[in-house]
């Protein structure tokens, strides 16, 4: 046990759950800064100027853009990601070549993307905003690349930054379209697309510069015969990525394309939608986080059990408790921002909001997973997962239109969160026993045990967004899923100067 240690190994892993924790912490204060002032402020804002068919066929077009945007890398950000993670001094050699391949893709999912469309029936003014559209999800990709880089090379801090400032320019822009022109003045849907077209350009460029620091040169090349080596290494993280996509992004096109009303309905799911994708950015920041951390130890031989189990506990706490409070409290959230379909899209935001915690469950085991190469069952469970989702959807949205959709996806990702967190636990040695799982799950029956409780009491609201909490932090700590030697890790001093901290 002294021998281990003292070996560079455990040095290595106690430095990378410090960072984690603190750059973690640094994430989560970011993004509540700016993604809740985007999502309740401008998101919601446009789609009251602009209504609920108009942006429910946007979050339509949105959707099929996202559905296909794996075109655009190929699971080379997460490859190149896991790849530069275990060796920074391959950097400034593959980056050009991998910005080679990724220009070429672009090409490819435009058109793929077009045809689709027009396969699905979109045409004239639909088709100009998907234009718009697949120009952004290049950006947004490139974006995601950039990061990748960054991490990989342990600038975490630069990473965090990174993931708010396309968001921060976003409302700066779209403040002056709806309020600095006067509250009647008109507000096409194109132009909050193509305001998000300038913010993913600036985020680019400040991207690129940080990254060329590390490279001196950032020029794209075509890798010549490198090119097919390389795209057959991703692949199967492509594979992943896609068929996750799928079975993610699905409802809101199944229920605008099954439905008599489907614009309407789509727009009345986006709703609830538009909550859950504003806390669900930070589960995937945090598996942004996770990977080059998970594959670093990995490449190293040091331990990632310790860090899984630190990492499920910190979401699990936190998600569960979520949960409870979009259970509570979901017609009142949704009339803190809408007046319109509030009794229609609060069932949805409770639901949506107890998937949350099965997906970013998925976001701790998943990405250790992916990190340890085990792409083969990955692929096979979200596989399964697409099937499941679509058999689901198809029989559940057209008897309850967005609350279907909802059940459909709490389904489809409590498996998968499961299935993963098992194949987790088998190959990485992760503890069995009742010490590391009971208690989160004692936590969470605790919890529910207090919203049983206060919902039977008819608590009022201020009060339950009050003892929520509390109560989820008292149990949390009575049940060890939260443990003092965590907050002591944030305390711990930084790294000398041969650690890279920002």
């Amino acid at each position: 046990m002294c021998t281990w240690i003292s070996s560079p190994a455990f040095r290595t892993f106690a430095v990378m759950q410090g960072r984690f924790l603190r750059n973690l912490a640094l994430v989560v204060v970011l993004n509540l800064l700016v993604k809740p002032f985007y999502i309740l402020g401008i998101d919601a804002a446009v789609q009251e100027r602009v209504g609920a068919a108009a942006y429910g066929t946007y979050a339509a077009l949105l959707s099929l853009s996202f559905l296909l945007n794996i075109l655009l890398d190929l699971g080379l950000t997460n490859h190149s990601t896991r790849r530069l993670a275990r060796d920074p001094g391959a950097m400034a050699a593959e980056l050009p070549g991998l910005l080679g391949v990724r220009a070429a893709l672009v090409a490819l999912y435009a058109v793929v993307t077009l045809v689709a469309a027009l396969v699905l029936g979109y045409e004239g003014t639909h088709l100009h905003v998907l234009g718009w559209l697949i120009v952004n999800q290049a950006l947004a990709a490139l974006l995601l690349f950039l990061r990748g880089a960054v991490a990989a090379g342990q600038r975490y801090a630069q990473d965090s930054l990174l993931s708010v400032l396309d968001r921060a320019l976003l409302i700066a822009l779209m403040g002056w379209l709806l309020w600095g022109r006067g509250p009647d003045a008109p507000l096409p849907i194109l132009w909050f697309v193509q305001a998000q077209t300038a913010a993913y350009a600036v985020a680019v460029g400040v991207a690129w510069a940080l990254v060329r620091q590390r490279t001196r040169t950032l020029r794209p090349r075509w890798p010549g015969r490198e090119a097919g080596t390389l795209l057959r290494s991703s692949f199967p993280y492509a594979l992943l990525v896609l068929l996750m996509t799928f079975y993610y992004r699905t409802d809101t096109v199944m229920l605008e394309r099954l439905l008599p009303d489907g614009p309407l309905q789509a727009g009345i799911y986006a709703q609830a939608f538009r909550f859950f994708e504003a806390f669900n950015m930070l589960g995937y920041l945090l598996a942004g986080l996770l990977l080059p951390m998970f594959s670093r130890l990995l490449g190293e031989g040091a331990p990632v059990a310790p860090l899984a189990g630190l990492a499920f506990r910190l979401v699990w706490a936190g998600t569960v408790a979520l949960a409870v409070l979009a259970v509570l409290l979901a017609p009142e959230v949704m009339a803190l921002r809408y007046t319109a379909h509030v009794a229609e899209s609060a069932p949805v935001l409770a639901v949506l909001g107890i998937s949350f915690v099965a997906v970013c469950t998925t976001y701790v085991f998943g990405t250790l997973l992916t990190a340890g190469g085990d792409l083969r069952t990955l692929n096979r469970l979200a596989a399964a997962g697409m099937v499941a989702n679509l058999v689901l959807n198809l029989w559940l949205i057209p008897r309850y239109q967005g609350l279907g959709a909802a059940w459909a996806s709490l389904l489809t990702q409590a498996a998968m969160a499961i299935a993963q967190a098992v194949l987790a636990v088998r190959r990485f040695g992760m503890p069995r026993g009742r010490s590391t799982w009971g208690g989160p799950l004692l936590y969470a029956a605790g919890l529910s045990a207090v919203a049983l409780g206060l919902a039977a009491l008819d608590v009022p609201p201020p009060v339950v967004l009050v003892g929520v909490p509390v109560a989820a932090i008292a149990l949390a700590l009575a049940t060890r899923t939260l443990r003092a030697a965590d907050l002591r890790e944030l305390r711990a001093p930084l790294p000398g100067r041969g650690e890279p901290v920002l």
